[in-house]
């Protein structure tokens, strides 16, 4: 089997259970914007912001030193990483439990001190679950990771239709049994969001039972110093990685003039940016069901994960995938919106989906590539390189967000990105060059970006009936394939391999 079906085929199982996921997941903007306007849906994006944030430090790094040294001694390594991970995250369980009014007053949001108890126990448990599923990864154990996953999200979406869309009405209309329209608490809210993720979150603990039964609790020093060495480079690279993808909302909030948008209040701005963000999601879907695959995969010692053409292979086939998803996204978002985004103000912000998506392709393109540094032990590469990207998200949200609201923050990401991805590919060809097929690349690009800008200008200049107005992206989509496939094979004559 040749490495580009070997883990296309890993992919695709990974991305089955995170398209399926995620697509179930993706549920909840449809749920929660029936349910809220972008006002109550403010802290949810906030805090949601943070605990991206904060899932990182309580796993500092330590899930890639796993895929790093498991191969050495896979029980010994498992056993120390997990027993460090539980250790710190019930420490830092603690001290968000003790301090959390004071920390919710201090972010605007007094008497709400349990919405961040519960965000601390859905962070323990994906901090401690992260070390088993990594084995699950490592022991290509596919089908028990895509259970969990999915029975997990199935949980928290079920959860969510149930309180939001049956209770909540029930309470507000004063109809149904008394005991069940009385179970609703409207001071709660949107908190009811961060109750039903803990409950799904708690399900994982099922389904890794027989990773924990295997685990003993080994402390060991000396090893643990050695494995932070190597971990916490990639901490700080994934913290700025995050800061990059969150800080915009951090920021949003904060830098946005007051009216700036006529009507709109900036927690009103701030929820249309977050849950259009969302849409953007069908790009991250191919970046993490990747990453899942990938990782494991050329962190090994295997001959074929060690070979520079195969790499830049995938990496190409990357490109072309994510390119697709970029433009079917983008052309037919006059019935996704419809469909996703259930109350029209959510619709003001639909603008920056195809920039998200373009920013979240280039971030993969980067991912892809940042291999490289992981192979090499330079993983202080990949926090100069995030460090950068952060510099210039916060710079240019900052400087932009006051004259061009949150546009500013979707072109700051796609900037950051864009560096990033440039980066990576300078460093990665100095210390590990690899023949990736780049002008290919950038020409699949161009055609994304051309047809896209077709299919918006017909939709928006030449009066169509509906019925084809809601379909010409499906025609553009198409005229895509159709040059990818002229490109691609052209009878030998335009065959794009360099």
């Amino acid at each position: 089997m040749s490495i580009l079906k070997k883990l296309a085929g890993e992919t695709l199982s990974y991305g089955f259970s995170t398209i399926l996921g995620r697509s179930l997941n993706f549920l909840l903007v449809f749920v929660h914007t029936i349910a809220f306007l972008p006002a109550e849906l403010g802290i949810n994006v906030k805090l949601y912001g943070y605990m991206a944030i904060a899932n990182i430090i309580y796993t500092y790094g330590m899930e890639t030193a796993y895929f790093r040294y498991a191969k050495e001694a896979p029980t010994k390594y498992y056993n120390i990483i997990l027993t460090a991970i539980i250790a710190t995250s019930g420490l830092f369980t603690l001290c968000l439990f003790l301090f959390s009014d004071p920390i919710m007053a201090q972010l605007g949001y007094e008497n709400k001190g349990i919405f961040l108890k519960w965000l601390a126990v859905i962070l323990a448990i994906d901090a401690i679950t992260a070390i088993p599923f990594a084995k699950l990864r490592l022991e290509n154990k596919i089908r028990t990771f895509v259970q969990a996953k999915i029975v997990s999200i199935l949980i928290n979406v079920g959860l969510n239709l149930i309180i939001l869309l049956v209770l909540k009405p029930m309470h507000e209309q004063g109809t149904g049994p008394e005991f069940l329209k009385n179970i609703y608490r409207p001071e709660v809210g949107a908190g009811y969001i961060f109750l039903a993720n803990l409950i799904g979150n708690a399900s994982l603990f099922y389904w890794l039972k027989a990773e924990f039964k295997v685990f003993k609790w080994t402390w060991d020093w000396p090893e643990l110093r050695s494995l932070w060495v190597y971990a916490y480079p990639i901490m700080f690279m994934s913290l700025a990685a995050m800061f990059n993808l969150m800080f915009d909302r951090l920021l949003l909030e904060e830098f946005l003039p007051e009216s700036f948008y006529p009507g709109r209040s900036s927690q009103d701005a701030l929820g249309i940016y977050g849950n259009c963000y969302k849409l953007s999601v069908f790009m991250s879907l191919a970046i993490q069901a990747f990453k899942y695959s990938a990782e494991p995969f050329f962190l090994g010692k295997k001959a074929e994960a060690n070979d520079q053409s195969n790499l830049a292979l995938v990496t190409h086939w990357f490109i072309i995938i994510g390119t697709f998803l970029w433009v079917g996204v983008s052309v037919n978002l006059f019935w996704i919106k419809t469909l996703f985004l259930r109350r029209e103000i959510y619709w003001e912000g639909i603008g920056i989906v195809p920039i998200l998506l373009l920013a979240n392709l280039f971030l993969g393109v980067y991912y892809t590539q940042s291999v490289w540094f992981k192979k090499t032990n330079k993983t202080y590469m990949g926090t100069i390189i995030t460090l950068i990207g952060l510099v210039t998200t916060v710079a240019g949200n900052i400087i932009f967000i006051p004259q061009y609201g949150y546009m500013a923050c979707a072109w700051s990401f796609l900037a950051s990105s864009l560096v990033m991805m440039i980066l990576c590919y300078l460093g990665g060809q100095k210390f590990d060059p690899i023949p990736y097929r780049w002008k290919a690349g950038l020409f699949y690009i161009v055609l994304g970006y051309l047809c896209i800008v077709i299919g918006n200008k017909i939709q928006d200049y030449i009066d169509l009936p509906n019925i084809i107005r809601e379909n010409i992206g499906v025609f553009i989509l198409l005229l895509f394939v159709v040059v990818f496939e002229f490109s691609w094979k052209g009878g030998g004559k335009f065959k794009l391999k360099h």
